[in-house]
Order: structure tokens, then sequence, then C-alpha cells
């Protein structure tokens, strides 16, 4: 039987005096504003239009959203036995290495710090600037914001798969830029960093304030979205075509023709494609794992956490998109279709041509026009720039709700980062002590901080920032989050086996039932994606299978040095 390590104050490199050690200074409200604060990015407030698109209806998209708020909520109830019972720092990386092999445990730690955690810092950092940009567009993402551009890369690398006519491009760049923007989120990132270099009472501070800043402002965009801008020609035409819609859809017709049939089965793949959006927009939320030794009381505190965070959100989460359909069509209006549709043919015959520039001359006139289009014509699916959130504000406010939407989504960009920033470190801090990461990082500062951790962390975000890969990076990670926590959730199975008398003060509601419910959705989610969208799962798994060969050199490299 493996025993679960005890973490124990470990001594300077060169006094003999027991080193700094953390502080438990995160009680039960800075817990749980961690998780909520960290799941709620950008993503609540674009990703409805991406989902609208794929599914064409109503009833489909709330049952996408629904879904991943019961996988959610399942997750963090069998998180809670894993993190009442092993309240580690290292979180779900001490999850899989005890109940599998230091191996899971690494390939876990090694994805989040290459692509999950850095990833997703990068990317919100440039949703912050993306926002900033609305406010002062030379300090945006936009054209007026570029500051070097080299075109002509032509970068492209392809996968081949047997059951695909084409090769999967899984990477393709065509041009190099550098934006204000970019250097705005570099500033966000080293400032966090250094601020939680700090010690802990200073990120718990920042993200107690921001969490509670953008919760109120989400309730605020709920509540005029249910009332000041509620529209009863929107609530008629997305409560008179709940399910039907989805028929229609480009997805639906791509995915009959992959599986050679029609009917309900394709409708559900459709859906679990769609809710990449969904699960983006939801996940993070088992990041205060990584915290534990920081937490007061974390045996009790973590497991109450996980579940209000998660339920709090995924209840906002909800109320937001019926907010949204009560202001706004899901489909547009059959001009604006039209219009679209001539827009894509068009791109398609300069494409065929091989002519780039007038492919890019077709692009800015298709924005142009979806700009140019009431909120209502647009509707939720061809919102400009997906910006669902803003459009239903504009329609409450038209003087004031563009600007109310970017501030609302800077303070919760801000926020996430912070929190990412917070608790990542500490789970390369866990991996450090096993030997499987660079030794610096498993010390800590004057401040009880892994403050090597930190700094590392946000040079890889600094360096996704500027390479402008982070987005493509995001979309792969999907396949492996959900990999990951399936096998944690297997876990629990397992460690019940394996450890039947460690102490439990939190068994997980519904057990065995609900965690095996939720491993089954994953499973089925996954090899759904592996079909309907292979460039979101195969590059995704090979990020962490290159793993494999790292953890194997880092073990030999460790034994030699030892």
């Amino acid at each position: 039987m493996s025993a679960i390590p005890t973490p124990t104050p470990h001594e300077g490199p060169s006094t003999g005096e027991p080193a700094p050690d953390f502080q438990r200074r995160l009680g039960l409200f800075d817990a749980t504003m961690l998780v909520a604060g960290t799941m709620i990015g950008s993503g609540i407030f674009i990703t409805s239009a991406g989902m609208s698109r794929e599914v064409g209806s109503s009833g489909w998209l709330m049952a996408a959203w629904v879904l991943t708020g019961v996988m959610t909520i399942i997750g963090a109830l069998a998180y809670a036995e894993l993190a009442a019972m092993m309240p580690h720092a290292g979180g779900q990386y001490v999850y899989l290495r005890e109940a599998y092999s230091p191996l899971w445990g690494f390939l876990y730690g090694w994805t989040c710090f290459t692509v999950i955690q850095t990833g997703s810092i990068a990317a919100v950092g440039v949703a912050f600037a993306k926002y900033l940009g609305v406010l002062a567009p030379k300090l945006g993402t936009g054209p007026d914001a570029i500051l070097y551009r080299k075109a002509d890369l032509d970068l492209v690398v392809s996968l081949p798969l047997p059951w695909l006519k084409e090769p999967l491009t899984v990477f393709e760049r065509q041009e190099f830029m550098i934006t204000a923007g970019q250097l705005v989120a570099a500033g966000i990132v080293i400032f966090l960093t250094l601020l939680n270099c700090r010690g802990v009472r200073e990120g718990k501070w920042v993200q107690n304030t921001f969490t509670v800043a953008k919760t109120l402002g989400l309730i605020l965009l709920i509540v005029l979205g249910l009332t000041v801008a509620a529209n009863s020609a929107a609530i008629e035409a997305n409560t008179s075509n709940l399910w039907d819609g989805i028929k229609d859809t480009e997805r639906y017709h791509e995915v009959s023709d992959l599986v050679g049939q029609k009917g309900f089965l394709v409708m559900l793949m459709v859906m679990g494609g769609a809710m990449v959006g969904s699960l983006f927009s939801a996940d993070a939320w088992n990041n205060i794992t990584f915290t534990a030794g920081e937490v007061r009381d974390p045996r009790r505190n973590l497991a109450r956490a996980l579940v209000m965070g998660t339920s709090l959100v995924i209840v906002l989460y909800l109320l937001a998109n019926l907010a949204y359909m009560a202001a706004l069509p899901l489909n547009a209006a059959p001009e604006v279709e039209a219009g679209l549709a001539e827009f894509d043919r068009r791109i398609a015959d300069f494409e065929t041509a091989g002519d780039a520039q007038g492919v890019e001359a077709v692009l800015i006139e298709k924005d142009a026009f979806l700009k140019n289009q009431s909120a209502f014509d647009g509707g939720i699916a061809r919102a400009w720039d997906d910006r669902v959130a803003t459009e239903v504000l504009e329609v409450a406010s038209p003087n004031l709700g563009v600007t109310f939407m970017a501030l609302l989504i800077m303070v919760s960009t801000f926020g996430c980062i912070n929190g990412m920033t917070l608790m990542g470190a500490r789970l390369y801090y866990a991996m450090a002590k096993d030997q499987v990461f660079f030794q610096s990082v498993g010390r800590l500062n004057k401040h009880g901080v892994p403050a090597a951790g930190l700094i590392l962390q946000g040079i890889w975000s600094l360096l996704l920032i500027f390479s402008g890969t982070y987005n493509d990076l995001l979309d792969y990670v999907i396949f492996a989050a959900l990999l990951f926590y399936a096998l944690t959730i297997g876990g629990l199975f397992v460690l019940r086996r394996k450890q039947p008398n460690a102490e439990r003060p939190y068994r997980a509601l519904g057990y065995p039932v609900l965690p095996a419910l939720y491993m089954l959705m994953c499973i089925l989610i996954m090899l759904d994606l592996l079909i309907v969208k292979p460039v979101y799962t195969w590059p995704g798994l090979i990020l962490v299978l290159s793993g494999i060969p790292v953890y194997f050199i880092w073990r030999l490299s460790s034994r030699r040095a030892a």
C-alpha cells in the first residue's frame, strides 16, 4: 500500500535551519473565491455564440450548458473526497501519483506547465488586452495596435489520419506580429507573478476583490438581460423551435456525412463537440487543490470550497445564457445568413485561386458586415466578434453597455490570471519535491511561496503570449483535460481499494454511481471529439504522450545527480 507523504519543513541549503514553510492563510471564503475566480474568465461572455452556430437551437444550447454544469459539480463532489483525504500541495498531481504511479502524476504536471496553466494565463492575458482595446484601441490587439508584423511565413504542420481525406492541419501560421495588447498582457503577467512572490496574503486579497466584483457584474448582466433588454420577439423565436434547428447547421451535415447516418445520435455528437466551449468556460475549478498546503483546516474547507465555488458559477452561467436568449434570438436573420454565405463563397473562390490578399480583403468586408448588423438581426450566433454579452448590454444601454462590458471582462480576466498564477506554481513545487522538476522550484522563499515556480511559470507564459500560439494550444488540451479528469475520478475507486483505512473526513456524494457517471460522460465526449473535432484531440494526446520520454530522462538525471 502506497503511503501518502506528509509535508514537513525542510532545512535551508546552508544554515541547517528549517526553511520557510507554507503559510495557512486561506480560509473557506478565500478558497471559494479562488475556485469561482479562476472559473469565471472571458469564456461565459463569448462562447455561447460559437456554440449556437454549431447546435442551431436554444434547447440544444441549454442542454450543453446543463450537461457541463452537471459534470462540473459531480467532478467537484468526487474531488472533494480526494482533497480531504490528501490535503497536500500539488492536489491533482498527488492524487494521480498515489492512485496510479508517479508517471501519471508527472504527465499531468507536464501538460499543465507546457500548455494548460501557462497557455490559459497567456490567452486570458491577451483577452484582457483585447477588451482594453475597446476603450483604448492603441492598447488592444486590433489593427491600430500592431507594432511589428512579418507576413508570408507559411508555417504549416499537418497530421495524416487514415479516416480523413486530407491531412489534419494542427498548426498554421501565415504571419508573426507583436501588438501593444501583447505588451499589456505581458505586463499583467509580470505584475501578478511578482505580487504573488510576496506571499499568499497579497494574492488572496487581489483574488477576493476581483472575484466579488466580477460576480456582482455578472449578476447585473443577468438581471438586465432578463428585464431591461428582454425582447418578446426573441423569446418567441427561441421557444418556438427548441430542438429542430440543429438539423440545419453546417456541423450537423458534416458529422452526418462522416458517420453515414442522420438522427438523434448525430445530434448528440454535434452537441458533444459544441461543449468544447462550455467545458473551457467552466474549467480550472480543480486548481484549488494545488494550494492545499495553504488552506486552513484543508480536510474540511477544500471540500466545501470545491462544491460551493462550482455550484455558484454554474448557476450564474445557466442564468447568463437564459438572459442572452431573453434579449436576443439564437439565430441570425435570414438576410444576414445569406450575406455571410456570399462572403464565404467569395473566400472559397480566392482560396482556390491561391489569392491570399483577396481572402484577407473579403474577411475584412465580412467583419464590417457583421459589425454593422443590429444586435437582434445578428442574434447570438452571429454576434460581432462573438461578444454576446456586449450585445445584450448594448440593447439595455446603447450608450454605456459596451464600456461596462469591456470593464467587466477586464476585471474578470485580471482576477482569473491572478488565481491561475497563484495556484499553478504549487503544482510544480510538488513535482520538484518528487525530483521530477527543477530543484529550485521545490523551495519556498522567505514569504512561504514557491517563487522560483512562479517566475518559471511567468516566463513560459510570456513566451506563449509573444509566440501567438496560446489559442491553438488551448484548443488542443480540452481532450487532455478531460482525460486527466476521468483518470483522477477513477483514482477515487483505486484509492478506496488500495487505502481502505485512510482518513476520509468527507466521502463523495453518490459514490459509486455519480463518479462512474462522470467518467462515462468524459469518455463519451472524448470519443465524440476524436471523430467530430479531431483538431481538438489528436494534437492534445500527442502533447501528453510527449511527456513520457521527458519523465524518464528526468528520473535518470536525478539518479545520476544523487
